[in-house]
C-alpha cells in the first residue's frame, strides 16, 4: 500500500542473497534496499543503488522507521554534517527530536505488536483447544498436546509480559517509556518457548495428516469462523510463536539504536538485547540437537550386528568420535576399534577387515559411572605392560577399569577434552531441562529404518522450514507489511519455475 501511494519503502537485508540469475538482486547482511514492488508474496522487486532485480522477501525486513535517512543518524551527527534545519535537530511536536520519534515508532510497534500477538493466542486456545475438547471422538489429549504444544501456557506468560509493558508505556510521550527492564525480567520464563519450537515439527506433521481428512478441515474451518478469526489456516496461527520469539532480538536491537546512552532506559534496552539474544541462541541450539537425532537414529541403523537399548533412549548428542586401542583384562589383549562420545554413553565398534567402512557393534559403556584418569606413560601397574599416551575409564563403583591408548599425545588430549564437554553438556541440559519426548525418539527411528531398508541414500530429511516458508503470515497490518523472520533456519530459494510464472505478469525489466 505504501508503495503504491508513493512512498519510497526501505527494507533491510537479513542473509546475504547470491544471485542465481542477472534478474534477481544480490546483496549481503545488512544492506538496505528499496522495495519497488511487492505485490508478489515470496519475490519482490528492488534496487541497491544501480541495480535493480527480484529478491526473496523472507531473506529481508522492512524498516520500522521508514522515513529514516539512509545513512545512520548517529553517525551523521558525529560527523558533523547535521546543522539546525537538518533532520538531526529537527523537532517534533513538544521538543522531540528525530531521534526521539524514531525511538516513538519502534516503541508503539513493540507494544502495538505485542497486542496483537495476545489476541491470536487468545483465537488458538479458546477457538481451537476449547472447541477440539469438546470433541473426544476426533482428539485425544495425546493429539491435542503434539497439535498445540505448551502454547496455553505461552498464552498465559505473554498476559503477564504485556500488562507489564503497559505499566512502562509512556501515553505522552512515548519516547521515555522504560520497556527494557519488562525483557529482563521475564527472560526465563520465555525458555517456555524452546519446549514449543522443539514439538512444532511434529505440530505441522499432525496437522498435515489430520487434514487428508474432509471432517476435520470442515472442523478447524467452523472454528476460525465462530472465533471471527481472519482468514488464516491453523498451521498458520501456529507458527506466530515461534516467528515472536524470533523477532524480540530485532525489536530490542532497533530499539537500542534509537535509545541515547543517556537515556535511563539504555543499559535496560542493552542487557535486554543481550538476554533475548540467549534466549534466541537457547531455542536454536535445542532446534539443531532436534535436528541431530534424525542422523544419530540413520548412523545407527548403519552399524551392524546392534544390541541392546537404541542410542536415542540415553542419547541425543555425538561429542566426539575416532579410533583408539583398548586395551582389556585378564591377559591385556589389544584391540583396534572406533568409538563414538555420546553424551551419557561411548559406543565402541569394529571396522570391517575388507570393507572398512561397515561398522559392527560391540560394546558400549555407561559415562555416567566413570571418572577418567589420566595416565603417565610407561608400565602400568594393573594390565603390566608398557603404555603411551593412555588414558583410563574407572567406574568407582564396580571397580571396573578400562584402558584406552591414543596413537599421538594430540589425539589422547583431544579425548581427554571431549570427556569434560560430555560431563559439561549432560549438566547443561540438566539445568535447562532439555529432553527428547518418546514420540520423537520413534520417529526419527522409524524414518532411519525406512531409508535403510528401501536402500536410499543416507542423506538428512528435508527441514520442514520449506513447508513454513509456504504458510500465509498470520500478523500482517493493514499498512505496514510484518516481514516474516526466521532465525531458526535460512529460508527456501525461488523455485526454478518462478520466471515461467512471473515475467508474463510484470512491466519490470532489468
Amino acid at each position: 500500500q505504501l508503495i503504491s501511494d508513493g512512498s519510497v519503502v526501505y527494507a533491510e537485508a537479513l542473509w546475504d542473497h547470491v544471485t542465481m540469475d542477472d534478474q534477481e538482486l544480490g546483496f549481503k547482511a545488512g544492506d538496505v534496499i528499496e522495495v519497488m514492488d511487492a505485490t508478489n508474496k515470496e519475490w519482490w522487486w528492488g534496487r541497491i543503488l544501480d541495480s535493480e532485480g527480484w529478491f526473496p522477501a523472507s531473506f529481508v525486513r522492512l524498516r520500522v522507521n521508514q522515513d529514516e535517512p539512509m545513512e545512520d543518524y548517529s553517525l551523521k551527527v558525529e560527523g558533523g554534517k547535521e546543522d539546525d534545519s537538518s533532520s538531526g535537530s529537527r523537532r517534533f511536536g513538544m521538543g522531540q527530536t528525530t531521534k526521539d520519534q524514531m525511538r516513538t515508532n519502534v516503541i508503539n510497534e513493540i507494544i502495538s505488536t505485542e497486542r496483537d500477538y495476545i489476541k491470536h493466542l487468545k483465537d488458538i486456545c479458546e477457538g481451537y483447544i476449547k472447541q477440539c475438547r469438546k470433541r473426544a471422538d476426533m482428539f485425544t489429549e495425546e493429539q491435542l498436546k503434539t497439535i498445540f504444544g505448551n502454547i496455553e501456557d505461552i498464552y498465559r506468560c505473554q498476559k503477564k509480559f504485556v500488562k507489564a509493558l503497559e505499566k512502562k508505556f509512556n501515553k505522552d510521550h512515548p519516547h521515555l517509556s522504560e520497556v527494557g527492564s519488562c525483557f529482563l525480567e521475564y527472560q526465563t520464563e520465555f525458555q517456555i518457548y524452546s519446549e514449543y519450537c522443539n514439538n512444532h515439527p511434529n505440530a505441522c506433521m499432525e496437522l498435515s495428516r489430520l487434514t487428508k481428512v474432509n471432517k476435520y478441515v470442515y472442523f478447524f474451518e467452523a472454528c476460525r469462523l465462530l472465533q471471527k478469526m481472519i482468514d488464516i489456516s491453523l498451521d498458520g496461527f501456529l507458527l506466530t510463536p515461534v516467528q515472536k520469539i524470533c523477532k524480540y532480538p530485532l525489536q530490542l536491537a532497533e530499539l537500542l539504536k534509537y535509545t541515547n546512552p543517556q537515556h535511563r532506559d539504555f543499559k535496560d534496552v542493552e542487557a535486554a538485547l543481550n538476554a533475548m539474544k540467549n534466549v534466541a541462541q537457547l531455542i536454536n541450539e535445542r532446534k539443531r540437537r532436534l535436528e541431530n537425532i534424525d542422523k544419530i537414529a540413520q548412523w545407527q541403523s548403519s552399524i551392524e550386528d546392534w544390541e541392546g537399548e537404541d542410542v536415542l533412549v540415553r542419547s541425543s548428542e555425538l561429542i566426539y568420535s575416532g579410533e583408539l586401542t583398548k586395551i582389556s583384562h585378564p591377559q591385556a589383549k589389544s584391540q583396534q576399534r572406533m568409538f563414538f562420545l555420546f553424551d551419557h554413553q561411548l559406543v565402541c565398534c569394529k571396522k570391517d577387515l575388507l570393507r572398512r567402512d561397515i561398522l559392527y557393534y560391540k560394546s558400549r559403556i555407561n559415562m555416567d559411572d566413570m571418572e577418567i584418569l589420566d595416565v603417565e606413560d610407561g608400565k602400568d601397574k594393573d594390565f603390566n605392560i608398557s603404555i603411551k599416551n593412555a588414558f583410563k575409564l574407572h567406574c568407582q563403583d564396580t571397580e571396573e577399569v578400562h584402558l584406552f591408548c591414543a596413537k599421538k599425545p594430540e589425539q589422547k588430549q583431544r579425548w581427554l577434552k571431549a570427556f569434560e564437554n560430555e560431563r559439561r553438556q549432560v549438566q547443561l541440559d540438566q539445568e535447562t531441562g532439555f529432553s527428547i519426548t518418546e514420540m520423537q525418539k520413534k520417529q526419527a527411528m522409524l524414518n532411519a529404518s525406512k531409508q535403510h531398508h528401501t536402500g536410499k541414500p543416507k542423506a538428512v530429511t528435508r527441514p520442514y522450514y520449506d513447508f513454513l516458508m509456504r504458510q500465509k503470515h498470520p500478523t500482517l497490518p493493514t499498512t505496514l507489511p510484518q516481514q516474516q523472520v526466521f532465525m531458526l533456519a535460512e529460508p527456501k530459494r525461488k523455485p526454478s519455475n518462478f520466471w515461467q510464472n512471473i515475467s508474463r505478469l510484470t512491466p519490470f525489466r532489468k
